[in-house]
């Protein structure tokens, strides 16, 4: 999928209409709204069918915000959605996004961001963190060197000790 960019005071403004990032758990409402990624940067490759966005890169789909130094999106041959985003040096990415039915989030950072389309997972990964809000308040929270959300069963899993 070839992404359509405009120049917003020199950072990219995009709307892809990618499943990327909206897991069973989501609002409902997010998986019909167009993701927007702004960056200073982008570079897509068609024969990869891969968007390299760089800079202060800040991804919006409904609920759903995500914000990194670095974000790759492919997509395979089934229509499958892949995104890696990565956190500036001694950062980390973060992911937030709105639970359905409840005044709940979902709220997590890592050093890098993987979300596989086809698994409906989000991985956190080095230094990884995930937790989750009434409102402002923390229900739950997690530490680790890798967490793994699954989307579709909403089952978590902690490895290691976060450094």
């Amino acid at each position: 999928m070839k992404p359509n960019h405009t120049t917003r005071t020199g950072r990219f403004a995009v709307a892809l209409c990618l499943l990327l990032m909206a897991p069973a758990w989501a609002e409902r409402a997010d998986r019909d709204k167009p993701m927007n990624i702004e960056a200073d940067a982008l570079r897509y490759e068609d024969q990869k069918q891969l968007s390299t966005f760089t800079g202060k890169v800040v991804v919006t789909k409904g609920s759903i915000v995500m914000r990194g130094a670095r974000l790759e999106v492919r997509q395979d041959a089934a229509g499958h959605q892949f995104g890696t985003m990565t956190a500036e040096p001694g950062q980390r990415a973060f992911f937030r996004q709105k639970r359905e039915g409840v005044d709940e989030f979902i709220e997590g950072e890592g050093e890098t961001i993987e979300y596989d389309g086809k698994a409906d997972t989000v991985r956190f990964l080095r230094r990884a963190e995930m937790r989750r809000l009434a409102g402002t308040q923390p229900l739950d929270e997690v530490l680790g060197a890798v967490i793994v959300y699954n989307n579709t069963t909403e089952v978590y899993t902690v490895d290691g000790t976060p450094r």
